[in-house]
């Protein structure tokens, strides 16, 4: 049985009612779930990804099965000034 991997990006948010709530979202297959805490959330977001690809076949051709995804934080400053052109 050939192995993916796919990666997943949880995001805490606020409801509207003030409870925390942890998005999971999976940019390698465009979906998304959500659970009361991040373990919560990531067996939701893995139960819809088994979901989507059992109905859509054909995206296991887009993923990578040889690597994991890499991730990266990237800090930004509110007010930063740049400094040069950026192309």
């Amino acid at each position: 049985m050939e192995k993916y991997y796919l990666d997943i990006v949880i995001k805490k948010e606020k409801l509207s009612d003030g409870k925390d709530i942890f998005v999971a979202h999976c940019p390698s297959l465009g979906i998304a779930s959500q659970g009361l805490s991040t373990d919560e959330s990531i067996k939701n977001i893995k139960e819809a990804a088994e979901l989507y690809l059992e109905e859509q076949p054909g995206k296991y051709e887009e993923l990578n099965s040889v690597s994991l995804p890499s991730f990266s934080v990237l800090e930004v400053k509110k007010d930063a000034k740049t400094t040069g052109l950026v192309r």
